[in-house]
């Protein structure tokens, strides 16, 4: 087997690993590796990648149960490996900051997505660390915020997805859900924001224009480059990401087709400051 080589891209998010086929059976050593080093990355890239669909979920599921996505597309053959294919990106939300379905009780873990078809140019993919993020605020605002908690629903999205064609929903009559604005991360026990633009409606307990104004100066805090790392995409490159700790935005400068296939992990319910020490010291 090949060396196996995790090299960082920035100081807080990303890395890129070598030296492991994902088309194989992966041995435990070999996985735990994988893990430990998304814990410490947060989003892993592997090139050079021929695998096909039944292969990459089989890699998803040495990590999580692979789960059925909120928004699937008519595209779709593998169950559990979501074919995202368009040209003309624009509008679809997949440009904003995110994380995935936030909106569930209990959201993705990760992400595994595989790039097929690439346009010519454009189409990168931008990360961004959400223990960075929250660390960049100030204390008094970190104290502030450990205390509340938001609402996650499809309400923002809807009116983008009913324009879209190619969609199947899953997710019909389903109430919005409420997390912690501060999560702690259930593995590494690290702090971080978890609001988004894409599911983040309200924050609780706050007026509607306290609750705007909150919202509007967190997310905007996401977009500053030093919390990012951006991939260049070429076909058979691979992404796996923490879903819980990151964000995502895919740009959106690109009019040539672009095909990847994405298999979403199972996650848990997320857990604020107070409920997370509350946890730990039972377990202890």
């Amino acid at each position: 087997m090949a060396e196996i080589i995790v090299r960082p891209l920035t100081p807080s998010i990303g890395a890129e690993v070598t030296g492991v086929d994902l088309g194989a059976p992966l041995p435990d050593d070999v996985v735990a590796l994988v893990r430990k080093a998304l814990l410490d990355h947060l989003v892993l890239f592997f090139r050079d990648q021929k695998i096909t669909p039944a292969q990459q979920l089989a890699f998803a599921e040495r990590f999580a149960p692979v789960m059925m996505p909120m928004i699937d597309t008519q595209s779709t053959e593998q169950p559990g490996v979501t074919v995202l294919d368009q040209t003309a990106p624009r509008g679809q939300y997949t440009e904003r900051w995110h994380s995935d379905s936030t909106n569930l009780p209990e959201p993705p873990l990760g992400a595994i997505l595989r790039a097929v078809q690439l346009p010519s140019v454009g189409g990168d993919t931008c990360w961004a660390s959400m223990y960075s993020v929250y660390e960049a605020l100030s204390t008094s605002m970190q104290q502030f915020l450990e205390d509340l908690t938001a609402e996650h629903s499809t309400a923002i999205l809807d009116a983008a997805l009913a324009k879209l064609g190619n969609v199947v929903r899953r997710d019909d009559g389903r109430e919005p859900s409420h997390h912690p604005v501060v999560r702690v991360h259930p593995e590494t026990g690290r702090r971080l924001l978890f609001v988004n633009g894409n599911f983040t409606t309200r924050i609780d307990g706050l007026s509607q224009s306290e609750s705007d104004a909150l919202l509007s100066l967190l997310l905007e805090q996401i977009g500053s480059p030093e919390h990012h790392v951006r991939f260049r995409w070429e076909p058979g490159s691979v992404a796996f990401w923490d879903n819980r700790c990151t964000q995502h935005c895919a740009i959106a400068d690109y009019t040539e087709r672009r095909v990847m296939y994405r298999c979403l992990l199972r996650g848990d319910r997320p857990l604020g400051v107070a409920e997370r020490s509350q946890t730990t010291s039972t377990a202890s």
